[in-house]
């Protein structure tokens, strides 16, 4: 039988722990937990104190989208006392081909839990505004086949990961799109 979410998450480590045990970006993701703070008077914050969901994270620590954004989900989280738990995409790839993303086993990806464990809504892996950055910069690389194409992909990934871990303005956007995606449906439980 596949395991559901809630048997995912229920196995799951926690957000912090995961950050702990991180091996790559791991001084990047804790720079931006460190400077990264919730805003406030938020009703997206209340609503989550209120209503308690769970969020499951499908995730891997290679990845620079969710260096970015689990820092920023871990903020959330501890300002609204949520329970994040966090999964390994490539420990079992059962959950993420329930969650591809055009196709893709994208990551991070977030996972909204009711009470009973059931999806309600899933966010991931990038915000809009930085996926329209991204695919952008992505355009101006050479054919993969080109010979100048690993060192400008490399050249394309450090410039990301300077972004990410220096612009205070991704991390709101991070968390703005985190919070449209969630909220309307934290409203519409209430």
């Amino acid at each position: 039988m596949m395991k559901s979410e809630k048997d995912y998450f229920d196995e799951a480590i926690s957000l912090s722990t995961y950050m702990e045990k991180m091996k790559d970006h791991k001084e990047n993701s804790y720079k931006i937990y460190e400077q990264f703070d919730v805003p406030q008077d938020d009703e997206f914050i209340a609503l989550l104190i209120e209503k308690k969901p769970s969020i499951l994270v499908i995730t891997e620590d290679w990845c620079g989208d969710a260096m970015l954004n689990n820092a920023i989900l871990r903020k959330i989280a501890e300002a609204a006392e949520l329970d994040v738990r966090t999964v390994y995409r490539d420990e079992d790839t059962d959950l993420i081909d329930k969650h591809l993303t055009n196709g893709g086993r994208s990551i991070p990806i977030y996972l909204l839990l009711n009470e009973k464990g059931e999806v309600e809504a899933k966010w991931g892996p990038r915000a809009s505004s930085i996926q329209e950055y991204v695919m952008n910069k992505r355009k101006e690389l050479p054919a993969s086949d080109a010979p100048d194409f690993t060192e400008k992909q490399n050249d394309f990934y450090a410039t990301i990961m300077t972004r990410y871990t220096t612009k205070p303005e991704l991390w709101l956007n991070v968390y703005e799109d985190v919070r449209k995606t969630f909220l309307p449906v934290l409203q519409k439980n209430s």
